[in-house]
């Protein structure tokens, strides 16, 4: 199983009324109203831990009638914790987390209010905020040298260097006025 979808059912388990909603659906599948009835809950709580659970695969929903009914995802509940905890991505998770923390931080840092306050002169940070700029582009789209600048001056006045930076790292690639993603990138445009 994918650490992060086993992260999320422990983290969905880790809450008492979720294993108290859990527990009625043992005995058999229920509708909000009689959960929030035998729990002693208000259904709007049942409903916020249903999803919960059900974002997580724990619990599945089916239409009768005119009600929701709930029921527990016996598959899941299958599983044994050994099966749950036991995966080979964990370390790669890890690091795409550490990953994501640094370039959320570095976003942070260097823009405000969706601005580019000022390039950062590392250039790991300064692939962080070009890799920003890019996410404004489509791949397989032409651009004209217009089209290119106003789209980077909406986030940075300087759009010159941008334009140029992004052509410079091979993020873009470029023919007289004519602009494109470079999709050959790193396998493909994010």
């Amino acid at each position: 199983m994918e650490i992060a979808k086993s992260i999320e059912i422990m983290k969905s388990l880790a809450d008492i009324s979720r294993l108290r909603v859990l527990n009625a659906l043992m005995d058999k599948p229920r509708y909000v109203e009689e959960l929030a009835h035998r729990l002693n809950l208000a259904p709007s709580t049942v409903s916020f831990h249903l999803k919960k659970l059900e974002t997580a695969g724990l619990v599945t929903q089916s239409k009768e009638q005119y009600y929701i009914i709930y029921k527990l995802n016996d598959e899941l509940f299958d599983l044994t914790l050994r099966e749950l905890a036991d995966s080979d991505d964990i370390e790669k998770y890890m690091q795409e987390e550490r990953i994501e923390k640094y370039r959320l931080k570095v976003l942070k840092t260097f823009f405000k209010k969706n601005k580019l306050v000022q390039l950062p002169v590392q250039r790991k940070k300064k692939m962080i905020v070009l890799d920003e700029f890019t996410k404004k582009f489509r791949a397989g789209k032409n651009y004209t040298e217009d089209n290119v600048n106003e789209t980077i001056k909406q986030s940075y006045g300087d759009y010159c260097t941008i334009r140029r930076l992004l052509i410079e790292e091979g993020i873009m690639k470029r023919d007289k006025q004519v602009y494109w993603l470079n999709v050959k990138l790193n396998g493909g445009v994010k």
